[in-house]
């Protein structure tokens, strides 16, 4: 995976509710992570207002676009609770506890976890989920598809045999 860190940590970034610290780290992650421009240009000429009106409509009103990746394979049943789990305990293997305000599974905390650590399982493990919702945005026409677009790339296809 070397070479993918600084994307991971900027992908990260950009997936997360754009907040002052967003707006002020945009310029660095412009020019860090040349992959997201299409994204990260977008925000740049986009008011704060409309873009965190945009990040609520696209992330926050439904499932459809979901960040939580345990929601791609489990929906939400008995099952996605021992899926939390895993990722709880792999970020405790690697020395991490996962302390965020949001569930571990959270694409933004998957993607900073294989920043910080090289490990890229979690991602690998749920790249049909990955690709799905990245078909999803695409189709929504926001411009957060190139974010996924660019992660996607660095990781190998799905298996033929994953799970719906």
């Amino acid at each position: 995976m070397p070479g993918f860190e600084v994307l991971y940590q900027a992908a990260a970034l950009c997936l997360t509710y754009p907040d002052d610290d967003f707006r002020a780290r945009l310029p660095l992650l412009r020019e860090a992570a040349p992959p997201l421009r299409g994204f990260t240009d977008h925000a740049a000429v986009t008011s704060q207002g409309d873009l965190q009106a945009h990040y609520v409509e696209v992330f926050d009103f439904k499932n459809r676009h979901s960040l939580y990746l345990s929601w791609w394979t489990d929906g939400d049943t008995r099952n996605r609770g021992m899926s939390l789990v895993r990722f709880k305990e792999l970020y405790r293997a690697h020395g991490l506890e996962f302390t965020g305000e949001e569930l571990p599974d959270f694409l933004p905390a998957v993607l900073e976890f294989a920043s910080r650590t090289g490990d890229i399982g979690m991602l690998t493990e749920h790249r049909e989920a990955l690709d799905r919702l990245r078909s999803r945005l695409t189709a929504f026409g926001t411009p957060y598809a190139c974010v996924l677009d660019a992660v996607c790339a660095t990781l190998p296809p799905a298996s033929t045999g994953a799970r719906r």
